[in-house]
């Protein structure tokens, strides 16, 4: 074995470890479903219900929208049928959601220390430690109030926070190949990442500088993964109504009329959107400016988006600060990592 095949096959274990350490965290912040509360009765998280239904294959007709996200309620069948009489007071649907919304968490959190080792090395931050950036922000992440009181309780956002970091890992590892494999999976998660990815990667896009030759590939590849998103949508759509409906006519009739500026108004004064970032922007904001363009640019695009779908759709209370957590929450956990190691950094001077 040569000495490069050496280090790769040493940072694969190290991930696996990782990622196993993550899966275990996240499966104990998210405890509490399994036997302490039931989600599906807790006033503002009714959705679960639905998911639930989806797991054990009950799912209605007048589930709406919410029968199309199929990815996670997918992967937590087989944990589900593994649990039924083997988990004593555990409710086995819950643990299914658990089980496949900590395997999303975990992979979101490695790959928050991936893109911040990779990060403050390219800035060769002095006195810092890149794992440790990495490391502390994947844990900042998880101490979250989403990660618990939403990612875990049952809900599909894990699955779509996931899938849009890995975009932006995808974009900043050059792997556009992966691109189209993203956008199926996302969309299968939840209809909401199509225009969000759509205008990631368009965000992203107009934001690099390179040469034609490599524009060129890679506006061929996010179009391609933006055709498959669309196709996708339909297919599924169809697979389970039987009728062909066009994503246009998907989203008009997810329209909720309504007073725009009252709605967004009480979207930022929703408490649920506070408890996300009451710390977590105040700690953030001071080092995004070190962060790149092609990061920054996306990521704040999509999360006006964010705004913008809220309204018009109409979502419910805590709707818009999962959004805005599933988009920059990695990235903002990152920031607030360096913030905190470099005040610790100073802690440590004023008392040598």
């Amino acid at each position: 074995m040569t000495i490069a095949r050496y280090h790769r096959a040493r940072a694969a274990v190290n991930a696996g470890i990782l990622f196993c350490i993550f899966f275990v965290i996240a499966c104990g912040l998210g405890y509490p479903t399994l036997n302490r509360y039931d989600p599906r009765a807790t006033p503002g998280l009714s959705d679960v219900k639905n998911y639930a239904a989806l797991v054990t294959g009950t799912a209605a007709v007048d589930e709406g929208h919410v029968r199309f996200r199929v990815l996670v309620p997918l992967l937590a069948r087989p944990f589900y049928k593994f649990a039924q009489g083997r988990t004593a007071t555990w409710d086995p649907v819950m643990f299914g959601l658990l089980v496949a919304n900590s395997l999303f968490v975990a992979a979101t959190a490695l790959l928050i220390v991936i893109l911040g080792t990779g990060l403050t090395n390219d800035l060769k931050t002095s006195g810092l430690e890149s794992s440790a950036v990495g490391l502390l922000g994947a844990l900042l992440f998880l101490v979250n109030f989403a990660v618990p009181n939403l990612r875990l309780v049952g809900l599909v956002d894990a699955g779509e926070g996931f899938f849009l970091l890995a975009l932006l890992w995808s974009l900043s590892e050059s792997k556009l190949w992966l691109l189209p494999i993203i956008a199926v999976l996302g969309t299968l998660t939840k209809e909401s990442f199509v225009p969000f990815s759509i205008v990631f990667t368009a965000s992203w896009f107009l934001s690099v500088r390179s040469d034609r030759d490599r524009r060129f590939i890679s506006a061929i590849w996010i179009a391609i993964s933006w055709a498959l998103s669309f196709a996708t949508m339909i297919a599924l759509q169809w697979s389970i109504t039987g009728d062909l409906v066009s994503p246009l006519r998907f989203g008009l009739g997810l329209h909720h009329g309504q007073d725009y500026l009252g709605h967004f108004a009480q979207s930022l004064s929703d408490r649920n959107l506070w408890y996300i970032f009451l710390w977590l922007l105040p700690t953030a904001i001071p080092n995004l400016k070190r962060f790149p363009k092609s990061w920054l640019i996306p990521v704040a695009a999509t999360c006006a988006m964010a705004f913008v779908l809220d309204g018009y759709f109409g979502g419910a209370a805590g709707t818009v600060g999962r959004a805005l957590f599933s988009i920059a929450g990695p990235m903002l956990s990152l920031s607030s990592a360096l913030f905190l190691l470099r005040i610790t950094s100073f802690a440590e001077g004023l008392i040598s």
